[in-house]
């Protein structure tokens, strides 16, 4: 599992792949589901860990608008929502095309 200490990374892998940032805390089971959907899909998300510093907790308020529960889901950038948005994502058939950085 990747972690990372904060945000503003570059927001493509090497391999041309959109990067996805996932705030988390351990035990949530949400948080859980949507990490093994990115790795069934192929992707090593940035696992952001909320629990142990605040500062990460409010950049993760910040950058989200607003919302304060875990996930929250980065790709490229772009905030994607939690679990669920990211579950409907897949379900419609867009998620695939913003993993591989298309617009």
């Amino acid at each position: 599992m990747l972690e990372k200490p904060h945000a503003g990374l570059d927001h493509q892998t090497g391999d041309g792949q959109a990067a996805v940032e996932l705030y988390w805390r351990p035990g949530c089971p949400y948080c859980m589901a949507a990490e093994h959907l990115l790795r069934r899909k192929g992707v090593q998300p940035i696992m952001i860990r909320i629990d142990h510093d605040p500062g990460l907790r409010e950049e993760m308020i910040r950058r989200s608008a607003g919302r304060t529960t875990v996930p929250q889901i980065f790709i490229a950038g772009r905030h994607i929502g939690g679990c669920d948005e990211l579950h409907a994502l897949e379900e419609r058939g867009a998620l695939e095309p913003l993993l591989r950085g298309a617009t």
